[in-house]
Parts: C-alpha cells; structure tokens; sequence
C-alpha cells in the first residue's frame, strides 16, 4: 500500500517516520522550507519509544501535481488552518480507490474533505501523542502515548479497511481498528477540548491551574460543558471516561498542557475555530449553554485576530 503523508510535523512526521522504519511504502508531501531541512539532517525522532533517524521520500507539491501519480492511503495530520492550503495540495493524489485518513481533532474537517472529494474516500480517525517539533526541527515525543485508532464512518469493517489496518499494524505505535470510530472522535475532542480551554483560558499547565484557587473547579466545569455537548449530539460519554478525565486534568503537579496552549505561548497559530468554535456552535444547536468554553474561545479568537493585524 502507497501511503502519502501530509506534512511531516510533529504528527504525520512522527507516524510516518515510524512507518517508514518499519518497511513500508511512505511518501511524505510538504512544503520547500521542510523539504530543505529534512534533505539536510534527515527525519529526526526523539522519543521515550526509541529515537530514530532516517532520509524520507519527499514530494513537494508542485512535482504531485505535474506527475497526478495516485496513492493508495493519505494520511493527514495538518493544523485545521492549514486544512483547506493541504486539500489543495494532494488533491492530485486523490484517485478512484484511494482511502483519506484524517488524524485531526474535532469533527468540521469531515464535512470539508466530504465536500470536496465525496464521501466514500473518507474515513474517521483519531490519534493521542505529545510530541512537538524543536528549533532544530527534530520531532520529540514527549509521553508514551501514541496511538492511531480508524474506521469507516458508516461502521462497516470493509476489506479496504481491513488493508489500512494491516498496513498500520507492527509498526512501532498502538493502532486500533474501531467499529464506530465517530464515537471515539467525540470521545477525543472531549478530552481535547477541555483541556485546550483549562491552559489556555487559565495561561497553565494542569498542575499549576489545579494549585490555584478554585482552578480545580473550573475544570471541572469546564470539562461538564464539553460533555454536555457530546451528549446533545448523540454521544454521550461513560462515566467512567468521564472520570478519568476529571482526574487527569485536575491532577496536582502535573506538567500536562494542550498542544494549543503550547502553541499560543510561542505566539503560534491556534485551532480554535476548529475545536472550540465547532463544538460550541454544536452545543447551541441544541440550547446547550457552554460559558467556559465561549470565554476561553473568545480569549483565543482576540489572539488569533493580534496574529493577523501584525
């Protein structure tokens, strides 16, 4: 199976790199400043797994789109802002039988790849890492976890998806083949969600928000109000899952933060839109008042509208 990852960020990077390790057929598309560098030092991996350290097949846009070659997996990781520049890019390698495999959080990234490629071409996908890429543009995981779950959206286990998951399998990273894999996107962006609103809306990492006065609370609430949500949608959360979460993102020390918080203190571009702005606009589809989560978006939207002023 020809797999073309978008991008080779801390995401796609780091799962095509353990797949390339592993002996399959990948092919990483990305942009000429990432081409020139992983041309220079090769993809760089740091990670409590294993380091690894490996020259990658590169494709840059323009030569995808003078060769209109096909692949047989997409596998994309890209930032939701960057989601609609991406779509243009490997739509050539789009063909009758290939399979797009979105690894992004929330849900509004479907209806975009629906629309413009149809619906048989896209499955669900979720993913949990931690990792990020440092100035030497070295990818480094930074907590164990690292897992890929996917699946048809209509929950069928087709043979198609009985290939992906055949390709994914014993490649250096957990992958999960999900029979109703939307419920484990909501699952996700729960999760996400919360936590992305708690450090940002409180400017912490979830040790530090649990030691201030009434943080502790305000997560809580905060992590109801996505819940409440997911519920109205039609996926209501375990309690169980729900109580892992409380504990997790109320747990005293710890260093956790969301890859948003982490990109809003380096005065990078944030997903909010996507996963805060999404998931409110679902919940009010369904009266769901959410407070927590409008004043932690309405805090990043101020941010994002500084970034496009400068």
């Amino acid at each position: 199976m020809r797999i073309l990852i978008i991008g080779a960020g801390a995401v796609g990077g780091y799962y095509g790199g353990r797949l390339t390790a592993a002996g399959r057929d990948v092919t990483f598309l990305v942009r000429e400043r990432r081409a020139a560098q992983l041309r220079s030092v090769g993809l760089q991996i740091i990670s409590p797994h294993g380091d690894l350290s490996l020259t990658p097949k590169l494709l840059l846009a323009s030569e995808l789109k003078a060769s209109q070659e096909h692949f047989d997996l997409i596998l994309l990781s890209t930032k939701a802002y960057s989601l609609a520049s991406a779509i243009e890019d490997f739509a050539p390698a789009v063909g009758p039988q290939t399979m797009i495999l979105p690894l992004l959080n929330g849900m509004a990234h479907l209806d975009k790849l629906v629309a413009r490629f149809g619906e048989s071409p896209v499955l669900g996908g979720s993913t949990t890492i931690v990792a990020d890429v440092d100035p030497e543009g070295r990818i480094r995981q930074m907590e164990l976890l690292q897992n890929v779950n996917f699946g048809e959206r209509n929950r069928e286990v087709t043979p198609r998806i009985q290939a992906v998951a055949a390709t994914l399998s014993n490649a250096g990273f957990d992958d999960k083949l999900c029979e109703d894999i939307l419920a484990v996107m909501w699952q996700k962006w729960v999760m996400l969600a919360s936590m992305a609103s708690i450090t940002c809306l409180m400017r912490g990492s979830i040790g530090a928000v649990a030691a201030a006065p009434g943080g502790s609370e305000t997560a809580h609430r905060i992590i109801a109000e996505c819940a409440a949500i997911s519920a109205a949608n039609g996926y209501p959360q375990p309690q169980a899952y729900l109580t892992v979460v409380n504990e997790r993102l109320t747990k005293p020390g710890s260093p956790l933060t969301a890859s948003m918080y982490r990109d809003l203190s380096k005065g990078a571009p944030v997903e909010a839109d996507h996963i805060l702005g999404d998931l409110i606009a679902r919940g009010a589809a369904h009266d769901i008042v959410a407070p927590l989560l409008q004043a932690a978006y309405a805090q990043l939207s101020v941010y994002s509208n500084s970034l496009t002023e400068k």
